[in-house]
């Protein structure tokens, strides 16, 4: 099965990229439009706009939360099941944030995965920074 896995760095404490992927509002702003909420078994929805094979929602389940360390969560969209992990580290007087979506398989999954791997290599960097209040 394939996985996209990216690290970045951020010049901001843990606790504020702990609320830029756990807020809803600050998720929104970086990512998409959701009904998140940081508690094991919550199922939310990520919404954005449709394209050719995909209704444009993506339906979750919170997986793991281990406060300002690691957050998972299934991801079902485009005909695909995989599973999103966010961990986070200390690194000098900010943060290193360790995103690995996994689970992609079969025709389907690597054409899935090519089309997020695209976005999760740019969408996590700046966008993610601009969310965080520090």
């Amino acid at each position: 099965m394939g996985s996209i896995r990216v690290e970045t760095i951020y010049a901001a404490p843990i606790g504020a990229v702990w609320r830029a992927l756990t807020d809803p509002e600050e998720l929104a702003s970086w990512l998409m439009p959701n009904d998140f909420q940081p508690v094991v078994g919550h199922q939310f929805t990520f919404r954005t706009h449709p394209a050719p094979g995909f209704d444009g929602i993506v339906h979750c389940e919170v997986l793991e939360v281990e406060l300002e360390r690691r957050l998972s969560y299934s991801w079902v969209g485009g005909g695909v099941k995989t599973q999103v992990s966010f961990t986070l580290e200390p690194h000098g007087a900010g943060t290193k944030l360790t995103l690995l979506h996994s689970g992609f398989a079969g025709a389907r999954g690597v054409l899935v995965q090519k089309i997020l791997s695209t976005g999760w290599r740019s969408i996590p960097g700046p966008r993610l920074s601009r969310a965080m209040r520090t």
